[in-house]
């Protein structure tokens, strides 16, 4: 089982035709993807009762995303409004204050040790907004100390909503030393460090700790940081965008997956990240690649099946 810890909020998704609610959340999106490609996942969520957090809970159900260990909250349910430009590129605006997903307590989370995960995966706004980062961040220090399962973080920075860059610099480098899996994008450290190279970061990451990172570039695929330092690259899989919703925590999701098919996630996590060879490297990239590039086929953040995945990744006899 995949832990997910982080939102599930509301996207509002503004085209010319109009808008339309729809469920989202970076977290959400990774666990959804997750489901979709059969494997065990439970989301770690504050989740509101009000209208739109009824709309989560059923989507997520009917994806089969445990919900065991989700909070039910009295806060209202987080909005992201995502508005998409002519060629499908969303950009969004937050409406936070006061709800449900950043108001984490201690007593809110399970006892992992003992329980079937194998991996916690987190990242995104779960990560920079108190008072619940804090309380998250807790949790990937006891189970990085635990060594009891793969911690995974996707950085996903919001600089719209989070504009202090130096301070985003040390939470960034503070965090990360607890995970064994790192992924980001190009725009993240394009933002976070604009006088840096991706590899310069990457390797900076690796020293302090990481067995493996990964940054997504769009159109121009993504490259991948081995235990080893060796460097893997994938080009991105061709497709006819509609758009990007959702297409970088598709990537993680179908990452995830794809780890969690080669016995590569659970106890003593960095030995089994060491084991994966350079060739099941390249096959990971390349079916997390082919998730994102399906998600960004159709509207919106749907994931694909693991039959459609499958679909593609297997040659044509």
């Amino acid at each position: 089982m995949i832990v997910v810890a982080g939102e599930a909020l509301i996207d509002l998704v503004v085209t010319a035709e109009g808008e339309r609610a729809v469920p989202g959340g970076s977290p959400a999106n990774v666990a959804v993807t997750l489901a979709r490609l059969d494997e065990s996942v439970r989301l770690l969520a504050r989740i509101g009762t009000d209208e739109y957090g009824l709309q989560l809970t059923e989507y997520l159900s009917a994806n089969r995303v445990d919900l065991g260990w989700a909070a039910r909250a009295e806060e209202p349910t987080s909005v992201a409004v995502a508005t998409l430009d002519a060629v499908g590129q969303a950009s969004y605006e937050f409406r936070l204050a006061g709800s449900a997903d950043w108001q984490w307590t201690p007593r809110e989370l399970p006892e992992l040790a003992g329980s079937p995960a194998i991996a916690l995966h987190t990242g995104s706004l779960a990560l920079a907004l108190a008072p619940g980062a804090q309380v998250l961040e807790g949790l990937l220090a006891s189970e990085h100390r635990r060594d009891g399962l793969t911690v995974s973080i996707d950085l996903n920075l919001r600089p719209s909503i989070v504009t202090d860059r130096a301070a985003e610099q040390e939470r960034v480098r503070r965090q990360v030393r607890l995970a064994h899996l790192v992924k980001a994008s190009d725009e993240d450290l394009a933002w976070l460090h604009p006088d840096r190279t991706l590899a310069d970061v990457m390797t900076e990451w690796r020293a302090a700790g990481v067995s493996c990172a990964v940054v997504t570039r769009g159109g121009d695929g993504a490259v991948l940081l081995a235990p080893d330092g060796s460097l893997h690259e994938q080009p991105a899989v061709r497709t006819t965008v509609v758009d990007t919703v959702g297409a970088g925590d598709s990537f993680t999701g179908g990452l995830l997956a794809a780890l969690a098919d080669l016995d590569a996630l659970g106890d003593r996590p960095a030995e089994r990240l060491a084991a994966v060879s350079a060739q099941q490297w390249a096959e990971v990239l390349r079916q997390a690649a082919t998730v994102a590039a399906l998600t960004c086929g159709r509207r919106g953040a749907d994931p694909p099946r693991r039959a459609e995945v499958e679909a593609l990744l297997t040659p044509a006899s």
